[in-house]
């Protein structure tokens, strides 16, 4: 069994952003000691966006945590971004690795790191990138795995976005750990609902949606004081605050053991499959009038790309999803899809 897994609980980390001091450490663990914590985390070396902020308490910071581990038996996570931090954390005897997501994205780091665990018996989470690319995700975990370490986990902490008026901090974009959850359907997933929301008051309610989509468990920042926090003040709850969200969480079942339910569902499931069939049946034969449109758009020297044509297929289409009651984002993305597969056709036979 994956050392990530909880035997059908979450596996929850919790801990505050930064290692701050000896006293904050030490009372954040005191008030998480009594709780159903599998990792206690803090960040002791902090990669900041802008040079002058708190960049973290280094070695010194690993001396406290050590701490931790010894008076309340209680594992201890903290992030590495240079061989020189692995060495430092297996000095002090630290239970867990993390890569953080401006690591994830080049490759040329994490192989460093990979080659520093080599040999190394320490779980290792990797977070995803910053951009939303599943492959190099992927691609991040794949290189700590050669290395032959045994356990490792994804973290999944959302996605930078230029999108000021966004209600997230970083974008969810379930769909990629969704999809990576496909390919490898062994690879234990944690949620930083955190990092996710930005916000304190939206950690409980991504903390659930990943409850709910089947992820392994949470990853979620605890202060004593979040206020006065010296990094992410503002997505830091308390220890009470923690407490009552993992009470108040729902935990879901990935099988039902009512037979008829389950007879149900697969019924429902059967007549899905038939209706996805005649979907792609639909969408061979629209790729076929598209290819033979291309035809006669090459006899005519027409541009593949017509503005006019596909301004009309987001207006009509739009109103039919509004007539069937379906989200006209969803139906223009899909179709986006469609129109952009049958422009590559078309300039294919305009060749």
């Amino acid at each position: 069994m994956s050392y990530f897994k909880n035997a059908g609980k979450p596996f929850v980390i919790a801990g505050p952003c930064s290692a701050e001091s000896q006293e904050q450490i030490l009372e954040t663990a005191t008030a998480l000691k009594t709780m159903q914590i599998q990792l206690f985390r803090a960040g002791v070396w902090k990669p900041r966006t802008r040079p002058g902020s708190f960049e973290g308490n280094g070695e010194q910071a690993l001396e406290w945590l050590q701490e931790v581990q010894e008076r309340y038996q209680l594992p201890v996570g903290v992030e590495v971004a240079e061989p020189a931090h692995i060495e430092l954390a297996l000095k002090y005897g630290i239970s867990v690795l993390w890569i953080g997501a401006r690591t994830t994205v080049n490759p040329f780091q994490v192989q460093k790191l990979a080659d520093a665990l080599r040999g190394v018996k320490v779980p290792v989470m990797v977070k995803n990138p910053v951009n939303p690319d599943t492959d190099l995700w992927l691609g991040g975990i794949e290189r700590i795995e050669r290395a032959d370490v045994q356990e490792v986990a994804a973290i999944h902490r959302g996605f930078s976005s230029y999108k000021g008026s966004s209600a997230y901090r970083n974008q969810p974009n379930w769909a990629i750990p969704v999809e990576l959850k496909r390919r490898r359907r062994d690879l234990a997933i944690i949620c930083d609902p955190s990092h996710i929301t930005g916000r304190r008051d939206k950690v409980a309610e991504v903390a659930q949606k990943a409850m709910d989509m089947h992820f392994d468990g949470l990853m979620i920042e605890t202060h004593p004081n979040p206020d006065e926090a010296w990094s992410d003040a503002a997505q830091q709850i308390t220890p009470q605050a923690l407490q009552t969200l993992l009470l108040e969480l729902v935990i879901r079942q990935q099988y039902s053991a009512d037979m008829n339910k389950s007879v149900e569902l697969e019924y429902l499931r059967q007549l899905m499959d038939s209706l996805d069939a005649e979907v792609i049946d639909l969408l061979a034969r629209r790729m076929e009038l598209s290819e033979r449109i291309g035809s006669v758009k090459k006899d005519c020297n027409m541009t593949a790309y017509q503005p006019d044509r596909w301004r009309e297929i987001v207006e009509t289409r739009s109103a039919l999803a509004r007539k069937h009651n379906l989200p006209e984002s969803f139906i223009v993305a899909l179709y986006q899809k469609i129109h952009d597969e049958s422009v590559k056709r078309q300039l294919e036979i305009l060749q």
